[in-house]
């Protein structure tokens, strides 16, 4: 039975993120880096370092495309250090040897399709809308005389964000597998 496991990833960040027309500064950086969360295609390219356990066997990276801008490293962890190895493409990814292994992989390509804009733009006016009421509260009431007001605010408003502004829906094709 063939078996791989991944033990680590480290994902660099990338110097740049891709221009959203009406999305800027720490908006737009805070947009890009909680859809990448949500999706497995990256749009600017930067180094994935990943680690895995692998009895042999094809291995497709979880984060894609792999782009031809730094050449692939592979190293097998062998005699108690890491020790630079040729692995071949197969019909399904990389075909591993048995052992320890470390990908170095450059992954990441423009250009940004209209969906994956449009997922940026909903989210950022999602999370830059006024919000009623004081910062952190989650209810609200008042009563003068006759006249009442009150609102509820959902706890997980920020933490559904992606669902609740639609972006979500548009990074279907995206998504992780």
């Amino acid at each position: 039975m063939i078996e791989i496991a991944q033990i680590h990833q480290a994902e660099g960040v990338p110097v740049e993120w891709p221009a959203v027309i009406g999305v800027t500064g720490d908006l737009l950086a805070t947009c890009w880096a909680r859809i990448e969360h949500y999706i497995s295609r990256r749009f600017v390219a930067r180094p994935v370092v990943w680690t895995l356990t692998a009895s042999g066997g094809d291995w497709q990276p979880p984060l894609g495309p792999v782009n031809g801008g730094a050449a692939p490293a592979w190293f097998l962890w062998r005699d108690g250090e890491w020790q630079e190895i040729t692995v071949q493409r197969g019909p399904f990814g990389y075909l591993l040897p048995a052992g320890t292994v470390m990908a170095e992989l450059n992954v990441g390509q423009g250009p940004v399709p209209a969906p994956v804009s449009e997922a940026i733009r909903r989210l950022a006016g999602y999370l830059s809308a006024e919000v009623e009421g004081p910062a952190g509260a989650r209810s609200y009431s008042a009563n003068v005389g006759q006249l009442a007001e009150s609102w509820t605010r959902d706890p997980a408003a920020a933490a559904r964000a992606l669902q609740n502004s639609g972006a979500a829906d548009l990074l279907r094709p995206y998504r992780r597998a």
